[in-house]
């Protein structure tokens, strides 16, 4: 039984979702699964790590570390940590580019693969020089049929600081005739403006229930992200079959197109480690908000089907993708079977 390694930081939100996810898809397969999670580490600690790693390629050679390898293969989600890497046959990198920094770069190379989740990130890393393979990812299934809707709007961006929010919150405040948004922002340390009455705000953290309950209540969904290594809260609204309002930016516009959603203009703004951050027209998104209040329910329902279509066929093609990458890998790079 061929074994996988998957190393990441077990943060209690997305990263979570997506061990969960991969443990199951390659657990499913057949693959023996182990999992490695990280701690968070400051400055000082990244250095001392990253000499130490470079006074162990200079003391041992590569042919040692495969020959004590521990796994055939380490997946990591996120986080490249080059310390881990004597301890598989094969490296393989599954990154959210936003959050890869460029401390990581020089590491890079020894990378045998890099699983892309977007064709944005497939970009990004292919002119590193890196070998990608596009494989796509999944998201929770958030649907809740029975529950009723009305024709507001939801906001959930968790604990993300990059979701939009406050402009969102700024825009709501100058139209109180505007119907009902409903945020869930468990960021804790940012000072809040004076909320209109159509703005409800939960900032405690809820049960699945109740926020799934919120999710289904309404019939739009904003989500003007101004990055995503995928985007959660995006999958999630359309797994809804919500009308989803996202930022018309790398890689939000791939995954939101004007057949299954509705995009707001952007302009570029700073860069976020190998992302680009995107921030809305406020104009735009005045538009957009007043075109989802106008919208007929025939259109409604058509932008919503199309969603929920596009996030089935994405949860069914990922798992394939996946396992073929990686079997390809393990076809190229033959060796003894895994202790």
């Amino acid at each position: 039984m061929q074994s996988i390694n998957l190393i990441a930081r077990d943060n209690g939100a997305g990263i979570t979702r997506d061990l969960q996810l991969l443990a199951d898809v390659l657990r499913g397969a057949g693959y023996q699964v182990s999992i490695t999670g990280l701690g968070h580490r400051g400055r000082l600690s990244n250095r001392f790590r990253r000499l130490r790693e470079r006074l162990r390629r200079l003391a041992r050679g590569w042919l040692d570390g495969q020959l004590n390898a521990r796994y055939d293969i380490n997946l990591f989600i996120e986080q490249l940590r080059p310390e881990y890497c004597e301890q598989a046959r094969l490296n393989v990198l599954l990154p959210n580019p936003e959050w890869f920094h460029a401390e990581w770069i020089e590491f890079l190379p020894r990378m045998d693969l890099v699983l892309a989740k977007t064709r944005h990130a497939e970009h990004l890393f292919g002119e590193l020089g890196c070998r990608t393979r596009h494989v796509g990812f999944a998201g929770e299934d958030c649907l809740d049929p029975s529950q009723p809707r009305q024709p507001d709007f939801f906001h959930g961006p968790g604990r993300s600081g990059n979701k939009g929010t406050l402009p969102l919150l700024e825009l709501w405040a100058r139209h109180p005739e505007w119907p009902k948004l409903t945020v869930v922002w468990r960021r804790k340390r940012v000072e809040l403006p004076a909320l209109p009455a159509n703005v409800v705000i939960h900032r405690d953290y809820l049960e699945q229930t109740h926020l799934r309950r919120l999710q289904n209540s309404s019939h739009f969904h904003l989500c003007p992200s101004q990055t995503e290594g995928y985007g959660h809260s995006l999958i999630e609204a359309m797994s809804c079959a919500a009308v989803t309002v996202a930022t018309d930016g790398e890689p939000m516009n791939e995954l939101i197109q004007p057949d299954r959603g509705v995009l707001v203009a952007a302009h570029r703004g700073p860069h976020q480690a190998l992302a680009t951050l995107y921030d809305f027209d406020a104009s735009a998104m005045e538009a957009a908000v007043q075109r989802c209040i106008e919208m007929t329910e025939t259109e409604r329902q058509a932008l919503g089907q199309h969603a929920r279509a596009w996030y089935e066929l994405a949860c069914e093609q990922f798992p394939p993708r996946l396992l073929a990458a990686l079997a390809e890998l393990l076809a190229e790079h033959p060796g003894p079977a895994s202790p």
